[in-house]
């Protein structure tokens, strides 16, 4: 079995982009950690046949929902809410736009279009992550497109 740190190297970068997919940028290095924790303790018992990469994302999307769920309850005090600033004025307020936008997704949609469009995968195993067909998994990913360009240039006009 290979080490596990030639592992992260590896397939850290896909599995960064799954969490950043799932929970944003903000909580996807918690996520990220997260999932190669699991994986650590779990790598020893893993088949040798085992597709190590579809392995990790599975973790990784189980473990970017749990760092979202946790997120979600705790509460952010605020002073004052901040003023809305122009649409795309400098790069870093369209990115938080188009996670905002992201965000708005329907769940399966979002993940479909993360999971092939960020992490690279096939719509099979995007299906098995999600528990559809990949026919499901083709069309929701299709579906999020489609409600993101919608979303998005609704916000941009705003």
């Amino acid at each position: 079995m290979r080490p596990f740190e030639d592992v992260v190297a590896e397939h850290g970068a896909t599995v960064l982009r799954v969490c950043r997919a799932v929970v944003g940028p903000v909580d996807a290095e918690d996520a990220w950690s997260e999932t190669f924790l699991s994986a650590l303790r779990a790598y020893p018992r893993l088949p040798a046949d085992a597709n190590v990469e579809a392995w990790l994302v599975t973790i990784a999307h189980r473990r970017a929902l749990d760092v979202g769920r946790a997120t979600s309850r705790r509460a952010v005090p605020t002073d004052s809410v901040p003023e809305r600033q122009a649409p795309h004025a400098d790069p870093a307020a369209r990115d938080r736009d188009l996670w905002a936008a992201l965000q708005r997704l329907p769940t399966k949609q979002r993940q479909a279009l993360a999971y092939h469009h960020l992490a690279g995968l096939p719509y099979a195993e995007i299906a098995a992550l999600l528990g559809n067909s990949p026919d499901a998994a083709r069309r929701a990913a299709a579906d999020g497109l489609k409600t993101l360009r919608r979303i998005y240039l609704e916000d941009e006009t705003a």
